[in-house]
């Protein structure tokens, strides 16, 4: 098959309205990181697994790689938020089935430490408690 010819699609497949980009900025505005898995300090990846209907609506997503910590849960409901568009295929109705990665990553580190205080009254070598510093370094 020579460079200029098209391969021929047998079916058409919905896509997201935007694209690629678009797809993941909906992702990441709309994803809200669980509370248990930020006290515990998860991150990591959930793969989710869903169909789409002719329509573009997504269908019956369930998970196929868990985080647990409210991560699948949240998941699941990002997924069922995306709308894809309307597909057509010779009056033929297509149910796809495809799968998306959703990332949880804290952005952001926070560094706590503590510094013995010491008295200005009592002399050098007493403590008079300790002060606490806390950072959040964001990138």
């Amino acid at each position: 098959m020579s460079e200029n010819q098209h391969k021929k699609r047998f079916l058409n497949l919905p896509k997201y309205i935007g694209g690629s980009q678009a797809f993941k900025e909906f992702i990441t505005q709309n994803l809200n990181y669980p509370a248990d898995a930020l006290e515990a300090n998860i991150e990591g990846s959930v793969i989710v697994e869903y169909d789409i209907s002719d329509e573009g609506v997504v269908l019956n997503p369930r998970v196929l790689k868990s985080l647990g910590y409210g991560c699948d849960e949240e998941a699941i409901r990002v997924v069922s938020l995306l709308r894809f568009e309307k597909v057509k295929n010779r009056g033929v109705r297509v149910k796809v089935t495809t799968k998306t990665t959703i990332n949880f990553r804290i952005s952001g580190m926070k560094i706590n430490y503590s510094v013995p205080e010491k008295s200005k009254t009592e002399g050098e070598g007493k403590n008079s408690g300790t002060k606490t510093y806390d950072y959040t370094v964001s990138w």
